[in-house]
């Protein structure tokens, strides 16, 4: 059994009174861990599997009152303040990673679409995630109601990360100077996406790129997938004193092309795209920019895609108080567990079915700390 999980637990405070207290906090978020590991995830769920495990629960957890009911749960998760949930989660995460030089750490933002409430006139949820690709870990995450609130969210998340030699990339949202600030001043370095909320800027590259590319550095990779060949072409410059803003985007050292051309195979279908990025590294070449975006895209399917199909996510309809939010940082530290546990090599949804097959492997996955 991880110390660490539970110890960290006991550092949320508790804002229940009386009775309401009668089943520890720590116990009550380490039940709904445990159950979620094991594709329990709703309360009443989460309530049917401390029933079911009772006797085998009693032998690490005192549960001097029995298993909490449904209703607790519900009201535990509406309570806690996500802020202190969020840093004990944060404060987890920073134990367990490795560090790793040039890591690339991808922000990129998600709707969970079920936290919405038309009754209670509340917005959906739109979380802002920062995901390492080389740990396979969440490092960690902040809430807005909006998606366009991505620009104020970004640097809040940002100064709550241990960044230090890492590469942080970030779709054309956040790609804004008091952001690429903040990563300087983290020690760390960006690859920024360019697109049309940055129009000057935008067109001063294209219009380099358009008569200077075959003067640049290149490289090139071409990936087979689902019946789908696609081409990626990068040209970079670290040239860059005739850009006007230059001087404006703290630690700039050069700015690239990426050229993606989609075919299907057996079918007449080209899909061609350009794309732009502002770049701090200053031995940063055409092949790493390749290689970073790569690592950014992975976000969807490594982190958003698996909350979607196998933690069902967007059907959630936890909604009072706090309860989608804090809930959402349980769904992270499961998945961190569960990617962390490396003895079993079976996919995310797999290890969920062992780990409500076995008591020895759930243990063994939550104890992967």
């Amino acid at each position: 059994m991880s110390k660490g999980i539970v110890e960290i637990f006991k550092e949320i405070p508790d804002y229940r009174v009386g009775n309401a207290k009668k089943h520890k906090l720590e116990e009550i978020l380490t039940i709904a861990v445990l159950a979620v590991l094991c594709d329990y995830t709703q309360f009443t769920e989460m309530e049917l599997f401390g029933e079911e495990q009772e006797e085998w629960l009693k032998t690490f957890l005192s549960l001097e009152h029995g298993i909490p009911s449904h209703d607790t749960f519900g009201d535990v998760f509406a309570a806690i303040d996500p802020e202190k949930f969020r840093e004990c989660f944060m404060e987890w995460v920073d134990e367990v990673r490795e560090k790793i030089s040039n890591e690339i750490v991808a922000i990129d933002g998600k709707t969970i679409c079920g936290s919405k409430s038309i009754s209670q006139n509340k917005k959906p949820i739109h979380i802002v995630s920062a995901w390492a690709s080389e740990n396979g870990l969440v490092l960690g995450e902040i809430a807005v109601e909006e998606k366009s609130n991505e620009i104020t969210a970004i640097p809040a998340l940002l100064k709550m990360l241990e960044l230090t030699g890492c590469i942080v990339t970030i779709d054309a949202i956040g790609t804004q100077r008091e952001i690429a600030k903040t990563i300087k001043e983290a020690k760390a370095d960006y690859v920024l996406s360019v697109k049309d909320n940055q129009p000057n800027l935008h067109e001063n590259i294209s219009l380099y790129f358009s008569s200077e590319k075959q003067n640049c550095d290149y490289a090139r990779t071409a990936e087979k997938s689902h019946g789908r060949i696609e081409i990626r072409e990068c040209y970079t410059t670290t040239d860059i004193d005739w850009l006007p803003s230059k001087n404006e985007w703290s630690g700039l050292s050069g700015i690239g092309m990426i050229v993606s051309d989609v075919q299907v195979v057996g079918q007449n279908i080209h899909e061609k795209s350009i794309h732009y990025v502002l770049f701090s590294k200053e031995d940063m070449k055409s092949a790493d920019i390749l290689a970073a975006k790569r690592r950014h895209w992975s976000v969807e399917n490594s982190l958003h895609w698996v909350l979607d199909v196998d933690f069902g996510e967007d059907h959630m309809r936890m909604r009072t108080g706090f309860a989608a939010e804090n809930m959402n940082i349980l769904r992270h530290l499961c998945l961190n567990l569960l990617k962390n546990e490396k003895s079993y090599k079976g996919s995310i949804n797999l290890k969920r079915k062992r780990c409500a097959l076995s008591h020895e492997y759930l243990l063994k996955v939550f104890a992967s700390s």
